[in-house]
């Protein structure tokens, strides 16, 4: 975690806007939520998209899952990390695999396609831009709507994790532990 405390506290669950802890249900406890309930509105906007690239994504779970994890790792976002490595196992990576994401694509044991997902994560954080060869691989894999998919999930949680790090949203009590660099 970047910062030890938050920079803007959350809101009590009773706090939160009753229209935004009714479309949130049990979320509404989550300490992301409780914090952006401060803007109801953009936390409205937000949720709409976040859903839309979580939820609703062509992607398969487990590729989905491996770049947010890097992504989460990449930006040094703990509370994205923990949170992903919970959906990640819900979503058939092992502990040994989220835990390798720290590796990166060159890891041992990755299939082409995960290493395909993990390469294009980190050329997108480290450049904004897929190279040539890595596109070329993504295309035998995956279709149009796919690699789409892929890039604006990458952008998503490169806005989340800016956000968790900058406003210093705290993890829930259980929650994985980013790994030490």
């Amino acid at each position: 975690m970047r910062l030890d405390k938050p920079r803007i506290e959350m809101l009590a669950v009773e706090d939160v806007p009753a229209g935004v802890r009714k479309a949130l249900g049990k979320g509404s406890e989550l300490h992301i939520f409780r914090t952006l309930a401060h803007h109801p509105k953009l936390l409205e906007d937000w949720l709409r998209f976040g859903n839309r690239i979580l939820v609703s994504s062509t992607l398969p779970a487990r590729e989905r899952e491996l770049a947010v994890l890097r992504v989460g790792w990449l930006c040094r976002a703990g509370y994205e990390w923990g949170q992903h490595a919970l959906i990640g196992e819900l979503s058939g990576l092992s502990k040994e695999e989220i835990a390798r994401v720290t590796s990166g694509p060159s890891a041992a044991g990755w299939s082409e396609v995960e290493r395909l997902v993990l390469q294009a994560t980190d050329e997108l954080h480290e450049d904004y831009f897929i190279v040539d060869e890595t596109w070329k691989g993504l295309t035998e894999h995956f279709s149009t709507q796919q690699i789409f998919d892929l890039i604006f999930l990458v952008g998503q949680y490169h806005l989340v994790s800016m956000a968790l790090n900058s406003v210093g949203i705290q993890p829930e009590r259980g929650l994985p532990p980013l790994p030490e660099s």
